[in-house]
């Protein structure tokens, strides 16, 4: 059975956006696409109608071609499990409340038992001043948390 991985929405908005003029921006999506092009078939791939929503907002044609990308991922849904313990790491830990949907982003992939968590979104999410914490509270609620890593940490290299 090949490791499983839930992809946060900064993955599939970093394939589907233009390239950007911003340096680091422009290398993280092409470690993104270099990642879905020669890596992403050895594992599960999950998301959720979180990122499903997420992924539908802003330019139109833009957010079609990410709901293109999530087409074939199997989504895992968001039970009242995720939602507790999203509120434990908002209430108990270090994820602040205006990013309580991050907390939810890690609550749903450490519910549905995954092997990774895929993002870029290093301020609230692949943080590793808040990884400490946040592994305490998912197994102070009976849950081992993910891998929290980006495409470049993934590489297989």
């Amino acid at each position: 059975m090949a490791p499983k991985i839930y992809l946060e929405t900064t993955i599939i908005s970093y394939l589907a956006a233009r390239p950007s003029k911003d340096l680091i921006t422009a290398a993280h999506q092409q470690v993104t696409r270099d990642w879905w092009q020669n890596r992403r078939r050895d594992f599960d791939l999950f998301s959720s109608q979180l990122v499903i929503q997420e992924s539908s907002a802003g330019d139109a044609a833009v957010a079609q071609a990410r709901l293109q990308l999530l087409s074939d991922i199997s989504l895992v849904q968001v039970s009242v499990d995720c939602v507790s313990l999203a509120r434990a790491l908002v209430e108990k830990g270090p994820i602040p409340e205006k990013a309580a949907v991050d907390a939810l982003h890690i609550a749903i992939a450490t519910v549905h038992g995954m092997d990774y968590l895929l993002t870029w979104n290093c301020k609230h999410i692949a943080n590793a001043e808040m990884q400490k914490a946040v592994k305490r509270i998912c197994r102070n609620a009976g849950y081992e948390p993910p891998v929290i890593c980006t495409p470049e940490e993934l590489s297989g290299d």
